[in-house]
């Protein structure tokens, strides 16, 4: 069981390493749990219950993670929210005191091609520090990591439909200049 548990846990930490700052790809991962299924015949891993795993600056929480890896090693992970809660994520970006934190009732992540997507009721929020410089809602957020590039629909799907309801981005004023006293 040990091995089983293992594995899954192996299959999870890779999945997010493109995610992660620079640093977080050498830290070692935890992954915590109530309940795990491992299936080696089919490649698919479910967690279940109060679901947290941290590597470096990256914490993502969920009720469940089910993570699923192709013949070519690539994995999909796919996180969702417990009933009246949000699965969420929280990482260091680099460059400085930079944060990306998001949430929604479903996150699914390609490690193949570091595209992560919220799915109903998504929010990201981009920090300095703890200044809130950037947050975006909608149905449907998608996010490259790799170039750093947000899509935005109001409906819960990545194609745009017209008169669907509305997003909303919230864009704070510049962080004021320190006169030189």
């Amino acid at each position: 069981m040990k091995k089983i548990i293992l594995l899954g846990l192996l299959c999870l930490t890779c999945s997010f390493g493109a995610h992660a700052e620079k640093a977080d790809a050498t830290k070692p991962a935890e992954l915590l749990y109530d309940f795990a299924v491992v299936d080696d015949v089919t490649q698919v891993s479910t967690y279940t219950g109060n679901v947290v795993f941290t590597r470096g600056t990256l914490i993502v929480k969920a009720g469940k993670a089910i993570v699923t890896k192709d013949p070519a090693g690539n994995q999909f992970l796919t996180l969702l929210a417990a009933p009246g809660s949000m699965a969420t994520f929280r990482q260091k970006r680099d460059g400085g005191d930079l944060w990306v934190e998001g949430e929604a009732q479903r996150i699914e992540y390609d490690d193949k091609t570091d595209i992560a997507q919220f799915i109903w009721k998504a929010r990201i929020r981009q920090f300095e520090g703890k200044r809130l410089t950037n947050e975006v809602e909608g149905g449907f957020i998608s996010y490259n990591s790799r170039t750093e590039i947000f899509s935005v629909n109001a409906k819960t799907t990545a194609e745009p439909v017209q008169g669907t309801g509305r997003g909303r981005i919230f864009m704070p004023p510049k962080a004021p200049v320190e006169s030189g006293k």
